[in-house]
């Protein structure tokens, strides 16, 4: 009988039917596993692991006449080839199945699973033309079994078995392909393709649908250790600069350089604490020259200094497009720095820009995954806001948002559009990390619309986009945070109070504003945010209401500025677990189960949090709500932080919840500045 096995010495292959499978330590306890139909391994593929693999990481191969096996610590992969007692030579569709095993006691992870027990097998490609395929990788499913990551959504579920989810960045919905189950594995699908990812009942299903190699990492533990693992494999987020750990004051948008600081101005007369103010969109001459309008911002290098002087920093909105009309145009036209097109012209989405009246000019995006694109983008950038002592950036729009979205007729430096679309947000990221890193910069955070796996390796945060303006927006906006901290993005934010809408003197979005600012107090970022009152035409005038903590009616302000001064307080707590998720990969913001994850009630819980092990976080999210139901944790003890009262965990209790206070609790003691000392 001929074998289909080879013991590489640190990895088992697999060869049969046209294709290559091979499997190899990644990391202590984790695998790489690469398929390709036909040849050797491509190895310069771009994805989301780190160059060579973390430490630790040892393989012990044992080949068999059926199955062959590698042990990695507490991960063991068995690859069958034939079914043990076949009579026939042929090879079966299961042939070549991968089981993951937990190496201590043989029980079942996850194994794949043939879609017919004919054809096809567990791995499918079709082929698409140009060496490219219509990947498929199928997993059996398992009743019962919880899933989380994979990024940011907005269909409201925090434990996604039985979703469908699209593999492509939009606004609001970020892709990024990290699977983590209560069975006791994390699968990152390493591959930028557009494609979805399907969690049924029936089994679970990737697909790419055009790419050249299935590749995913694959790895055995708890949730936390999953974490763990994911940020030796793609990279450690840096420490969060302590600045970045306070109250961010913004809103679309501040017109002039005067309006901005009259805005900073009134919240050091009212001694409120600020760290970040906003300069948005439209501040520049135009679309993609990335500078000020003189007209609107007569001397920013002043603006900044005198923020400066009062401990506020300013961050300013760069998008990725590039209007016709900059004078950087048909420079990087010339140059190829422009994400190209199979068919058609260069303009990839249309857009309001100075001077243009009621039309719109045909934008283009500068491809970030060309290194040459991203040094020029930058040097215009430390010309026309680094110089001026501004360091720190929002990356708006960077999906990209193309208008329509058709990847499959785009081409980027890194490849075909259907191939590595998705890794656009995180070599923009990469754009100013890198930019600033040059310059001497040492402390960089970024603020994105969208993400992929690694992004944090780039000090790149990530905010929910634009999103609904109400209590339901809320409520899915607590579970996909959850989400994206399953997905190794520790830094994370929504626009407090949402952004479409919401009007500052109607009582009823007040309510919607404090109980939504109370619940960003305790998120990594804290960051107010908005485009307040009826929708308007995008033009370069446009404004909306005002958007700051005394805009919402004095009984509002007085809870919105004790808040503020709580996050003050804990500021010393916050920039402790900033500083775990950067060593660990740990996040801040963490699901209940995260840190109690042998209570099966704890993995239930997906309307509360902990921020950190120590302080548990139950947010309202309905109108008129002044007390709630709150899930504590067994095996600690807990302490309203409100009132002192202590309870023993493992129950759920009713707390009052009055407008003024969100629900906390302290774990085990814990001595945290919740209440403002006497």
């Amino acid at each position: 009988m001929p074998t289909y096995f080879r013991d590489l010495g640190n990895a088992l292959e697999w060869r049969a039917k046209g294709e290559t499978l091979r499997v190899e330590p990644w990391g202590p306890d984790a695998v790489r596993v690469r398929a390709t139909p036909g040849g050797p391994l491509l190895e310069d593929l771009p994805g989301a692991l780190l160059d060579a693999p973390p430490d630790g990481g040892e393989a012990e191969i044992k080949i068999a006449e059926h199955h062959a096996t590698l042990v990695n610590g507490k991960l063991t992969v068995r690859i069958d080839a034939h079914t043990e007692g076949q009579l026939t030579p042929e090879l079966g569709a299961s042939a070549g199945s991968l089981t993951f095993l937990r190496t201590e006691d043989g029980t079942e992870l996850l194994a794949e699973q043939p879609a017919h027990f004919w054809w096809p097998g567990p791995r499918l490609a079709t082929a698409t033309g140009n060496g490219h395929h219509r990947l498929e990788q199928r997993f059996r499913a398992y009743e019962g079994e919880r899933l989380y990551g994979l990024g940011q959504h907005t269909h409201g579920m925090l434990n996604q078995k039985g979703a469908v989810i699209d593999l492509v960045q939009r606004n609001a919905e970020v892709t990024i392909p990290l699977l983590i189950s209560d069975r006791g594995y994390g699968l990152l699908w390493n591959s930028p393709a557009i494609g979805r990812v399907e969690l049924a009942q029936t089994g679970t299903r990737w697909v790419a649908d055009s790419a050249r190699q299935i590749d995913y990492w694959f790895t055995a533990g708890e949730p936390a250790d999953v974490l763990r693992r994911y940020a030796d494999a793609t990279g450690h987020a840096p420490e969060l600069p302590e600045w970045a750990a306070g109250f961010w004051q913004c809103k679309l948008r501040y017109r002039t350089q005067e309006e901005l600081l009259e805005v900073a101005r009134e919240y050091r007369r009212r001694g409120l604490p600020l760290s970040v103010i906003v300069c948005d969109f439209f501040h520049w001459t135009h679309l993609g020259e990335w500078k000020f309008d003189p007209a609107e911002w007569p001397d920013p290098a002043a603006m900044v200094r005198e923020l400066d002087e009062m401990g506020v920093k300013l961050m300013v909105s760069v998008w990725p497009s590039v209007s016709p009309a900059s004078e950087n145009y048909h420079p990087m036209l010339d140059q190829g720095f422009f994400i190209g097109t199979e068919f058609g012209p260069m303009a990839h989405a249309d857009w309001p820009d100075k001077g243009l009246g009621a039309y719109s000019a045909q934008v283009a995006f500068y491809d970030a995954t060309n290194p040459e694109a991203r040094e020029y983008v930058w040097e215009r950038i430390r010309r026309g806001y680094h110089e001026l002592g501004i360091k720190v950036f929002w990356l708006d729009a960077g999906e990209p948002e193309l208008k329509p979205g058709h990847q499959y007729n785009l081409r980027y430096h890194a490849g075909p559009g259907l191939e590595v679309g998705n890794l656009y947000p995180r070599e923009n990221a990469r754009t100013v990390h890198d930019g600033l890193r040059a310059a001497g910069e040492t402390e960089i955070i970024s603020l994105n619309r969208s993400s992929w796996a690694g992004a944090q390796r780039y000090g790149a945060a990530l905010w929910s986009g634009d999103i609904a303006t109400d209590f339901a927006s809320l409520r899915t906006q607590i579970k996909a945070g959850l989400n994206v901290m399953m997905s190794g993005i520790p830094w994370w934010t929504t626009d407090i109070g949402g952004f479409h809408g919401g009007d500052p003197d109607d009582p009823a979005y007040r309510e919607v504003l404090v109980r939504w600012f109370q619940y960003g107090t305790f998120c990594p970022l804290f960051r107010l945010h908005g485009f307040r009152g009826d929708e308007q035409v995008l033009e370069p005038a446009m404004t909306g209401l005002a958007n700051e903590v005394w805009s919402y009616g004095e009984e509002a302000y007085e809870i919105l500025a004790e808040h503020i001064r709580l996050r003050e307080r804990l500021r010393p707590y916050v920039m402790e677990q900033m500083r775990t998720a950067s060593e660990t990969g740990v996040p801040p913001m963490r699901p209940v189960f995260l840190e109690f994850p042998g209570d099966s009630a704890a993995w239930q819980v997906e309307d509360a949090f902990l921020l950190g092990p120590d302080l548990l976080v139950a947010p309202i999210t309905e109108a008129g709500v002044r007390e709630r139901e709150v899930y504590l944790p067994a095996g600690a003890q807990w302490t309203d932080a409100w009132t002192g009262e202590e309870h023993e965990g493992g129950q759920t209790i009713t707390v009052a919840a009055p407008i003024e206070r969100i629900p906390l609790f302290l774990r085990n003691g814990a001595s945290l500045p919740v209440r403002e000392a006497a």
